[in-house]
């Protein structure tokens, strides 16, 4: 890694820094290296069980499911088209089949309470912390006031814990921009009299932004890790409670073949329409996925890049990155650094775990579907460089997964495109469709197909929405089954009539998300970059000419494909209508689900409420608190 702007100028440092401690932290190679551990001490009982139940019902559905297909497509052979159908509708059968077992996994840990792991829950005293930990912010061009408020709720969280002597609190800058750089100076030096922690707050500003996030951990890993043996990994709008963190500090401690803690944050603080949306759907359906996936995958567990405390020995020695090889923006700085990172780890021989219930941990989403796509491009170019990564010596088999899970994920999109678009040039191609003559007078895709086989077409496709949406039917079953959260999500009804609004929602948005992915997947392959933006946090909207900008092209391709689809015929616009309203609509959707006022209006009338909004936390109020009181002075 550069050094260069390891060290910021002496006048930022001197007052606002510890003594530096500096630990090693070797880069790791990808060509070289084995599984320490295979068997851990914290890994649970019946792991083996476990995944065979995973993988092999998931196997068994979509063989079912392709068995089914198959025969609908035998009757005059199969050709290219059909054999083509057939491989992508197996590949994305089993992609929602794992998703609906693990969810069905999630679902009975839920409802029978158990929840717990490593000793970490929501009750009992409050644990002694043995030994120091350091709380990390990254910050890259945020809004300091908005960060300082923010932190310093967290700081007084734990403070009110009474064990504020074993914490220390780290702003990590990567800010670029002066003006933001001297406002975030001010607002430390601000946050520092408020709170009179000028012995456990510190500030540092690299000015060299190499390897980006990870870089910037590392950094102050070899320069400051040596003085602690533990690290909690926040991002710029991580909200955690002083009670969660004393608890995952000491659940470490107590196990010391653990490396790694992952949180299921909650989304907080949502205002615009798409964010409370997000917000709803994070609250009711994520506990299933989560509860799911950590009780399979055990010590295996992912990482997620924040709200995570990490044993920072095993860190360093274990999780320096690489380079990758090949043309960018394939090779060069891991952007995903993440579950790279935890691969590294289990392959150092220490477990990692997901710990879904433990409340506590927080964090914002993105206003717009805007900011979650253009996050969503950067996510994309970071998961597909983890086919790089996928062939290094040694990973645990999990390990693997997690990175071919980031890989297809943003497959999928491309894949379900075709997938449709095949559905329909095969009844095209069958109806004797020419160009020289567009119109089929009376040609349906879905008459076509029912044809073929009225009672298996009809079972594959109830079957295939079925196993698509049961992860959310469980999310909002186990919801309802808690007291509290059903309480906090204004009853089962309200939850029910915003579980459909989003289904809808989601099902407009859709088309636009598929088109957006595809065609970054497509620039990636090009070798375009995705580039280091700030998020916004608060306000999603943009002017018309920033959304004709932006969803034009959607728009553009809605009316050629109505316009295709009806000249050829009524049923067949008709069949494709859920996709050509998205793309038609994507201006006035997104426009709409950006604003304020319509999330304003639902949470009054109670949909897509959660029990963090109606009844926040001490850590979420004070934040908003300062972030209110802060705000005229800034």
């Amino acid at each position: 890694m550069s050094t260069t702007g390891m060290h910021a100028s002496v006048a930022d440092v001197a007052p606002i820094l510890p003594p530096e401690t500096p630990l090693e932290m070797p880069i790791q190679s990808l060509g070289e290296g084995a599984l320490a551990n295979p068997r851990l001490p914290t890994e649970p009982r019946g792991m083996a069980w476990r995944r065979a139940y995973i993988v092999g019902g998931s196997a068994l559905l979509t063989l079912i499911a392709a068995y089914q297909i198959w025969w609908v497509l035998r009757g005059n052979g199969i050709n290219v088209l059909e054999a083509l159908l057939l491989v992508l509708f197996v590949a994305l059968f089993a992609w929602i089949a794992l998703a609906f077992f693990s969810a069905l996994a999630g679902f009975v840990q839920i409802v029978s309470r158990r929840r717990a792991r490593l000793g970490l829950g929501d009750g009992g005293a409050l644990p002694e912390p043995g030994v120091r930990t350091a709380l990390l912010m990254p910050t890259y061009n945020e809004d300091p006031q908005r960060l300082m408020a923010g932190l310093q709720a967290i700081y007084e969280s734990v403070a009110a814990t009474g064990h504020l002597d074993r914490f220390d609190f780290f702003v990590l800058s990567d800010t670029t921009r002066e003006p933001i750089a001297q406002a975030e100076r001010e607002a430390f030096a601000a946050l520092r009299e408020r709170t009179g922690g000028h012995a456990r707050l510190y500030y540092r500003r690299r000015d060299d932004n190499a390897e980006r996030k990870a870089g910037n951990i590392a950094e102050w890993v070899r320069r400051y890790g040596g003085a602690y043996p533990q690290m909690l990994i926040l991002d710029a709008d991580s909200l955690m409670t002083g009670e969660v963190i004393v608890r995952l500090a000491v659940a470490m401690q107590g196990h010391p073949d653990v490396a790694l803690i992952q949180t299921l944050p909650m989304i907080v603080n949502g205002n615009t329409l798409f964010a409370r949306m997000q917000q709803f759907a994070g609250r009711v359906y994520g506990p299933v996925i989560a509860h799911g996936v950590a009780w399979w995958h055990g010590a295996e567990s992912n990482y997620w890049g924040h709200n995570a405390i990490i044993r920072t020995a095993a860190f360093a020695a274990h999780a320096g990155l690489p380079e990758l090889r090949g043309y960018r923006p394939f090779g060069g700085t891991v952007l995903s650094h993440d579950f790279v990172e935890a691969a590294l780890l289990r392959r150092g021989g220490w477990a990692l775990h997901m710990v879904p219930g433990l409340a506590g941990s927080y964090e914002e989403g993105p206003p717009s579907l805007t900011d979650m796509l253009v996050r969503d491009r950067r996510w994309c170019q970071g998961n597909l460089q983890h086919s790089a990564v996928l062939p290094a010596k040694g990973l645990h088999w999990v390990s693997r997964w997690h990175l071919l899970i980031g890989i297809g994920h943003y497959f999928t999109a491309p894949m379900w495109a075709m997938l449709m678009l095949i559905g329909l040039a095969i009844p095209l191609e069958r109806a004797g469709f020419v160009w020289g003559t567009l119109s089929l007078p009376g040609f349906s895709p879905t008459r076509y197909w029912r044809e073929q086989d009225p009672e298996r077409f009809t079972w594959v496709f109830v079957a295939t929405m079925a196993v698509l949406l049961a992860p959310k039917l469980m999310g909002y079953l186990a919801s309802m089954t808690d007291g509290a959260t059903r309480r906090g999500c204004g009853g089962a009804l309200r939850a029910l009539l915003s579980m459909l609004l989003e289904t809808l929602l989601a099902a407009l948005m859709a088309p636009v998300t598929m088109y957006v992915q595809s065609r970054g997947i497509a620039e990636v392959l090009a070798g375009k970059d995705s580039g280091w933006e700030s998020q916004r946090r608060d306000d999603g909207t943009l002017p018309l000419s920033g959304l004709v900008r932006s969803y034009g092209g959607s728009t553009l391709l809605g009316v050629l494909a109505l316009g295709m689809s009806y000249a050829v015929s009524p049923s067949l616009a008709a069949w494709m209508s859920p996709v050509i309203a998205g793309l038609l609509l994507a201006i006035p959707i997104v426009a709409l689900t950006s604003a304020r006022a319509p999330g304003r209006w639902l949470r009054r009338v109670g949909i897509f409420r959660t029990p963090e909004e109606i009844a926040p936390p001490q850590v979420l109020k004070r934040a908003a608190e300062l972030r209110k009181a802060i705000a005229p002075q800034a």
